[in-house]
């Protein structure tokens, strides 16, 4: 990755563009280019937001970068794109101000795991797993049979526990009641004019309304110009083929569906 000279750039404002699912390989390039950021001394922080989501460990460093980002004097402004959900929206809340287009995607804010049960299509095939365990849950979503009810009880200890951190943050971040934020964090998805009335965004407009609000809050002439892109390495295939950004994306979201099976996400399935 080749990053903009480390000169000081206290009149020029930064910009990340977070696109498609988030996983551990976004978090690398983010943290990597908020450190940039941070060592440069941009005086603020244009965020570009069009994703549904992703893991939920990924979404909470970034999140919390962006707070640790905003305490060092930086100012960040979140710009919701085509959708910005469940992850995308907890990665948003860390931002001083937020954006959205009146049609943005947003919302699905709550926690969702899934796992596979294969035991009747095994069954019939013929295949039997011999299991040996430390103890009793230690194959919890083990595809070759269902969940018992106390694991099903357990598991959805664990999602509760996710969830509440959500809603923490998104009070905290948008300063609304927690009161408030649970009656509509129940997994639906607003309209960027519906999430305005919800308190969940500042300000209908597009990036341009977003990078000038980020001007004005960081003291600068709204015309100071382009923001300094901080880009994530490009991936060999969207230079090979046509649609090769289209495909790389795509492969994003079945490596999200199928690597992370089993783990709590912050990911609008729609």
């Amino acid at each position: 990755m080749i990053w903009p000279w480390r000169r000081k750039s206290r009149k020029k404002l930064a910009r990340i563009s977070i696109e498609g699912p988030i996983s551990g390989s976004t978090r690398k390039w983010v943290l990597k280019a908020l450190k940039q950021i941070e060592e440069r001394e941009f005086p603020a922080l244009l965020l570009r937001i069009d994703s549904p989501g992703g893991t939920v460990g990924d979404s909470q460093e970034i999140h919390a970068a962006l707070l640790r980002l905003r305490e060092k004097g930086c100012h960040v402004i979140a710009s919701f794109g085509n959708i910005s959900a469940s992850g995308g929206v907890y990665v948003g809340v860390a931002a001083e101000k937020i954006v959205a287009n009146p049609g943005t995607i947003t919302g699905s804010i709550g926690v969702i795991l899934r796992g596979n049960n294969l035991s009747k299509l095994l069954e019939k095939i013929g295949i039997g797993f011999e299991t040996v365990k430390s103890g009793a849950f230690k194959d919890i979503l083990s595809p070759d049979r269902p969940l018992t009810q106390k694991e099903r009880e357990l598991l959805q200890e664990l999602i509760d526990s996710s969830y509440n951190q959500f809603v923490s943050a998104v009070a905290e971040g948008r300063q609304i009641s927690l009161e408030k934020v649970c009656a509509f964090s129940d997994g639906r998805v607003f309209s960027g004019a519906q999430a305005k009335e919800l308190g969940l965004i500042d300000e209908l407009g597009d990036e341009e309304h977003a990078r000038q609000l980020a001007a004005k809050l960081a003291d600068l002439d709204k015309d100071s110009g382009k923001p300094i892109n901080f880009n994530p390495p490009k991936k060999k295939l969207a230079g090979i083929i046509p649609g090769g950004s289209i495909i790389s994306r795509l492969i994003d979201l079945l490596n999200l569906e199928f690597s992370n099976e089993g783990l709590l996400l912050w990911l609008f399935r729609p």
